[in-house]
């Protein structure tokens, strides 16, 4: 598997490698206290610079590719969603630490930037895609499973969320085989083709 950054584009969304001139408009976005609530890590207010120097860190060692999601339209900045736990050896990825602005939740914005990140981890080898979420997180996992994924299961007290409550963590994935069905739901989904 080789995945390295590069920008993705589709009419919806544009994700653009993350770079330190995405800080500020990420922040803004970030603000929202309830984009952290299930979250390992607090990323809101003044907790933003630390979140975001160390997803920049991560970034530069290879284990992290971050996307600023930009509406192509406006030039906006309407959240961040990653390539992480990068496996070249397991030809496997996960994609996490997605977040949207409130008024972009719900909208063709997260099915569109997924439709380009898993084509994405396809294209650069990838065996297998994971994502996981909080077993609190509903909203979560009804777009996880609206998007086609197999949900594997629940490993309990799984993280230590940054308020210090223990959480479960539920797993969906996908392999290459399945792609091409989930590729043409999606493309459905957003007039696509």
């Amino acid at each position: 598997m080789d995945l390295t950054p590069k920008v993705l584009e589709n009419p919806f969304v544009r994700l653009e490698p993350l770079e330190e001139r995405h800080r500020e408009p990420l922040q803004a976005v970030a603000k929202d206290p309830e984009i952290w609530s299930h979250m390992s890590e607090r990323g809101d207010g003044p907790h933003f610079d630390d979140w975001f120097g160390r997803r920049f860190g991560e970034q530069k060692d290879g284990s992290f590719i971050g996307h600023a999601v930009i509406l192509p339209s406006t030039g906006e900045c309407v959240g961040h969603t990653s390539f992480l736990a990068i496996s070249p050896v397991h030809s496997r990825v996960e994609i996490g630490w997605t977040f949207y602005a409130a008024d972009h939740r719900g909208t063709a914005v997260n099915p569109a930037a997924k439709l380009l990140m898993i084509g994405r981890a396809i294209d650069a080898g990838a065996a297998r895609i994971e994502l996981k979420t909080g077993g609190e997180n509903r909203r979560s996992q009804r777009a996880m499973e609206k998007l086609g994924l197999t949900r594997e299961g629940v490993l309990r007290s799984h993280i230590v969320t940054w308020t210090g409550k223990r959480r479960d963590s539920v797993y969906y994935s996908l392999l290459p085989e399945e792609w091409p069905a989930i590729r043409t739901q999606l493309e459905k989904r957003l007039g696509i083709k």
